[in-house]
């Protein structure tokens, strides 16, 4: 790993992209949890417009705290694992081969993501949670702190901060197809453009979180429904359960409602926080032209975000 992204300056640069992608991601995330957990909206703009109406802007980035103050710890803990996985598996697998094959980055990609989903499962839960609070009305936490409290006293730590965690994990082993895809198209682009290697990353890093959201969705849609559920009197016992009652709701389709939202997000999200990362590097170490240290979605670390 170089050392451009290391010490004080990458952390620097890490805060002002994950900052990027709330402020630019955030709104989307909403209208899709809100679209997957309520079937009353007509549609994504239609959810965008009465959520506006009712709550005014400010409530579309209802939830933003846990994921603002969580990523920063989601991608030293994305990266850390993903580089010691890759380093482990071609130590002890492939270690007479120039690189990493195909095969090893895919499951550094998985190993990495079920790793991360431990500091991602409650972030995401609380955060689910206030995202679906539309009023006062319907309003039962305060903010993410008494959030945390009521679910720690309803169940406990695991019972109930970390209820969702298998369907995270389920959910990140998707990464298979981020991490599959995204050494694909870099090797498409080193063959056939003569774009430098920031370029190929920052395009790469954006297409292959579009083909991870492509291939994951269905099985956000069901996670979703396991972190809104009532963690003391829950209406899914298990996973399969919740994936079924999706079913039952609209059919195949159910998978992919609140979708748009999400695809729309995928690449802008990814693109503005590797220009923001980058910038940064450039002005912080103005002396120096700043190298991507590692792949534009390694920097980005997780698209769930």
């Amino acid at each position: 790993m170089a050392t451009d992204a290391s010490g004080l300056v990458g952390f620097a640069a890490g805060m002002l992209s994950g900052a990027t992608k709330l402020v630019v991601g955030h709104p989307f995330d909403t209208i899709k949890v809100r679209m997957q957990t309520n079937t009353s909206f007509k549609g994504p703009l239609d959810c965008l417009w009465t959520t506006v109406k009712n709550e005014g802007v400010k409530g579309l980035y209802k939830g933003a705290t846990p994921p603002l103050v969580g990523w920063t710890i989601m991608d030293s803990v994305m990266l850390g694992s993903l580089h010691n996985y890759r380093m482990c598996l071609k130590c002890m697998i492939w270690p007479d081969s120039p690189e990493l094959p195909f095969t090893g980055k895919v499951v550094a990609g998985v190993l990495a993501g079920w790793t991360v989903s431990f500091v991602a499962a409650p972030i995401e839960h609380v955060k689910a949670l206030l995202q679906v609070q539309y009023n006062s009305g319907s309003k039962k936490y305060n903010g993410p702190i008494d959030c945390v409290t009521k679910l720690v006293q309803q169940k406990g730590v695991f019972g109930g901060l970390y209820h969702g965690l298998f369907a995270t994990m389920l959910f990140r082993t998707n990464f298979c197809f981020w991490w599959g895809s995204y050494d694909l198209i870099t090797k498409w682009f080193e063959r056939n453009t003569n774009m430098s290697s920031a370029s190929i990353n920052f395009w790469a890093g954006g297409l292959s979180g579009t083909v991870f959201w492509a291939t994951a969705y269905p099985s956000d849609i069901v996670k979703q429904q396991i972190m809104c559920d009532d963690v003391a009197n829950p209406k899914y016992k298990t996973w399969m359960e919740a994936c079924k009652a999706v079913y039952k709701r609209g059919g195949a389709r159910a998978y992919f409602r609140g979708f748009l939202p999400s695809i729309l997000r995928s690449f802008p999200v990814n693109a503005s926080a590797l220009a923001v990362f980058e910038a940064t590097l450039r002005v912080l170490k103005p002396s120096e032209p700043a190298k991507v240290p590692l792949q534009a979605a390694e920097v980005i670390a997780d698209p769930m975000d």
